[in-house]
């Protein structure tokens, strides 16, 4: 019986230890997400005004006539 207990803590101590990794884990991966979002953001703002200056630049240019 005492066997039985003792691999029922160890196993309990196990699965502790690991749910605790797994939170761990989880959080440090929830921050990688925000930061990836955030730059995915700035960098689509950037792509936008990339944009908007290409079509402002492009309207400048005179039409050829032929």
């Amino acid at each position: 019986m005492d066997a039985q207990l003792r691999s029922l803590e160890h196993k309990i101590s196990q699965f502790v230890a690991l749910y605790q990794q797994l939170r761990a884990d989880n959080h440090q991966l929830r921050q990688q997400l925000v930061s990836a979002q955030n730059e995915n953001k700035q960098l689509s703002d950037k792509i936008g005004d990339a944009k908007t200056r290409l079509e402002t630049l492009l309207t400048q240019i005179p039409d050829e006539e032929a």
